[in-house]
């Protein structure tokens, strides 16, 4: 079996047969939501969350790998966040991927984030990643030039789908090996991503988040939606899930999140390590030292 466990349910699974309508995906939830119930409901999976990953970090079986990709202000940081806040830091690992460095643009596109993967018992968390490979790429696909590519298919759509290929075949292989594989899509509306610029640009304290480069995306709209539709669509799997969150609502994406890598977490059978018979027998007499140094336990 390709896959850990089963893929947690959601109305925002991305299907797994390769057909992803994103102008049905929507980004908003459906119902109006309160505000101090998603934040509480929150931190009660926040707790939840940590008991889980102490299991995980002893069990040391398995890793689990958080992606997160969206548009410019969509809140990928805020997520990861608010979902992690209470996590043991010593057991997670958060790496973000900006543009590609001369010396990862000398390997194969997976390079840089396969030696960024999370080892068994760990949290590893990606914001952008090797999709950034399928989606900026794509819609620039100048960028190709830097990558100085031995052989390349005879058009970029043949491109393109190797490079679905290989993302598929990797990550099956990391799920073969351990890993619970988990994709975000923070699927922001470009009205309430103009809010939140314009609040960048407004608010002092906001102004290092804005980048001139956030607008240029933003003109190149509808080809990151055909990118992103297109990338869903190919490489969502049971080993290796994609969510299409909504996210104009922050409180609401954050909860939804939560939830989800608490179920994916709960799905695994963790528990902590037993000692032998003949370890226990050792640990009893080393407590009777312990004991008799100080004189003050029984």
């Amino acid at each position: 079996m390709d896959t850990l466990i089963e893929p947690v349910s959601s109305p925002y699974l991305v299907p797994f047969d390769g057909v992803f309508a994103l102008d049905r995906s929507p980004t908003k939830p459906a119902e109006k939501q309160d505000k101090k119930q998603n934040e509480a409901a929150l931190e009660e999976l926040g707790a939840r969350l940590v008991k889980l990953q102490a299991k995980l970090y002893a069990h040391d079986h398995y890793a689990v790998l958080l992606v997160f990709q969206a548009m410019d202000a969509a809140g990928k940081d805020g997520t990861i966040k608010a979902v992690m806040s209470g996590v043991n830091p010593t057991g997670c690992q958060v790496y973000s991927f900006k543009a590609p460095t001369e010396h990862e643009l000398g390997h194969d596109f997976l390079w840089r984030v396969q030696r960024c993967l999370p080892e068994r018992g760990r949290i590893g968390v990606f914001n952008r990643s090797h999709y950034e490979e399928v989606l900026v790429v794509r819609v620039n696909p100048r960028f190709l030039e830097a990558q100085h590519l031995p052989r390349r298919p005879a058009t970029l759509e043949g491109l393109w789908q190797e490079r679905y290929e290989s993302i598929r075949d990797a990550e099956k292989h990391w799920a073969r090996n351990g890993m619970v594989i988990l994709k975000f899509w923070l699927n922001v509306s470009p009205d309430e991503q103009r809010k939140r610029l314009l609040d960048r640009i407004d608010d002092p304290k906001g102004n290092w988040k804005f980048e001139a480069g956030d607008l240029k995306a933003r003109a190149q709209w509808s080809d990151y939606m055909t990118a992103y539709q297109a990338a869903l669509s190919a490489t969502s799997r049971p080993w290796a899930p994609w969510y299409a969150i909504p996210a104009d609502n922050k409180a609401y994406m954050r909860r939804t999140v939560a939830e989800i890598v608490v179920g994916a977490f709960e799905r695994l059978t963790l528990h902590y390590p037993e000692v032998s018979a003949e370890e226990r027998l050792a640990m009893l007499e080393l407590r009777k030292q312990l004991v008799a140094e100080g004189g003050d336990r029984e």
